[in-house]
């Protein structure tokens, strides 16, 4: 079993749906709403721990009833919560809307996030214990360079998700093995338009990119390698929130249990077309029986 570290956020998504989301200036008006536990490291934690992963946590939550339910939505999911923190004040919180092509739009208040911005007591231990490092950039980037750099002090392979894109110093990019952008953030960080040349210059930076393009699938470049496209199963989506934390979940189990790249995406990319034929972020993320037969469809 592959042994997975995430350091990273924990959000309550408020979740609207509507048939078309509003303009600015415009008021629209909603079927529906939930409260959906999510936050791209919690995501990407359960995502890994439904997969077959042991996943630990490295967090904060406040002391709300918000920060409850994450804390109990992750250990329900099996990963394990011993280094998730409870702060003074309200957990963080993401709105979102949700149209009925399944696209979003997202606002994120970080709450008891933004308070991660270190590596407390006992963390660097558990990250030295791990095989894998998930990063994300929505705590604090003084807490995820220091994760990277701990991680790579003792050896541990670093995934770094660069969302919500953001320049990226380069004490964080030296400690980086994998960075797994979608299209949008791949071009933030590049200002290339083409996912392929994006990819290939963000090999200047990086050893490993792996370009998520949707419902196009995912693209891999390594440097020294030809690049390899592989599709993304043909769902018709219901809501995208949470598919690219599953597809990184997923592809981190996958790596840690020694499959080849392009078989890797593969089953990471039948994961996240899983979760998008189901509403929400962690409560749409798909168990690994379910993503063993999907993969052999």
């Amino acid at each position: 079993m592959t042994d997975i570290v995430v350091l990273g956020s924990t959000n309550m998504d408020l979740v609207t749906y509507v048939e078309k989301a509003p303009q600015r200036g415009e008021t629209v008006t909603g079927r529906e709403f939930r409260t959906i536990p999510g936050g791209k490291g919690a995501n990407q934690a359960i995502a890994a721990a439904r997969a077959g992963g042991d996943v630990s946590m490295i967090g904060a939550v406040g002391n709300d009833a918000f920060g409850t339910r994450l804390r109990s939505t992750l250990e329900h999911s099996g990963v394990d919560t011993d280094d998730l923190r409870t702060v003074e004040g309200p957990s963080g919180t993401a709105h979102i809307v949700v149209d009925d092509e399944g696209g979003n739009a997202i606002v994120v208040i970080p709450g008891a996030n933004g308070t991660l911005d270190h590596l407390s007591p006992g963390d660097e231990g558990v990250i030295a214990s791990a095989d894998l490092l998930l990063l994300q950039l929505e705590i604090p980037l003084p807490a995820v360079v220091a994760g990277a750099q701990a991680a790579r002090r003792h050896g541990v392979r670093t995934v770094l998700t660069p969302s919500p894109a953001q320049p990226l110093p380069d004490e964080l990019l030296i400690a980086v093995d994998l960075l797994v952008p979608n299209e949008h953030e791949a071009t933030t960080l590049t200002g290339r338009t083409d996912p392929r040349e994006a990819a290939i210059g963000l090999l200047d930076l990086v050893p490993e990119v792996v370009v998520t393009l949707g419902a196009a699938g995912s693209l891999y470049v390594a440097r020294g390698a030809d690049p390899v496209t592989v599709p993304a199963p043909k769902v018709a989506p219901v809501d995208t929130t949470g598919a690219g934390d599953t597809f990184v979940g997923a592809l981190a189990v996958a790596r840690g249990e020694g499959r080849p790249m392009r078989e890797a995406l593969a089953w990471a990319a039948a994961a996240a077309a899983l979760s998008v034929q189901r509403e929400g972020a962690s409560a749409s993320m798909p168990y690994r029986p379910e993503i063993e037969a999907r993969y052999a469809s």
